[in-house]
């Protein structure tokens, strides 16, 4: 399974996010949004999608993503 190098999650005023189940629950849905992500990217490659925009269909997918909690 891919481990993708996760970083220390700060708050938006900064502060680190040091509540242990908060970071354990991060950990896990990072791990397995990674995990399909490159179940997909694969998919798509022994499908004959080009690597490159495939990539980049990620990418801008989750610069996509809408944040419903925004005030």
């Amino acid at each position: 399974m891919m481990k993708p190098d996760l970083p220390i999650w700060h708050a938006p005023d900064g502060s680190v996010v040091s509540c242990t189940e908060k970071v354990k629950v991060m950990t896990e849905n990072m791990e397995e949004l990674a995990q399909v992500a490159q179940d997909a990217f694969e998919d798509a490659i022994l499908m004959g999608c080009d690597e490159h925009q495939v990539r980049a269909f990620l990418v801008t997918m989750m610069q996509q993503l809408d944040n419903p909690y925004r005030a």
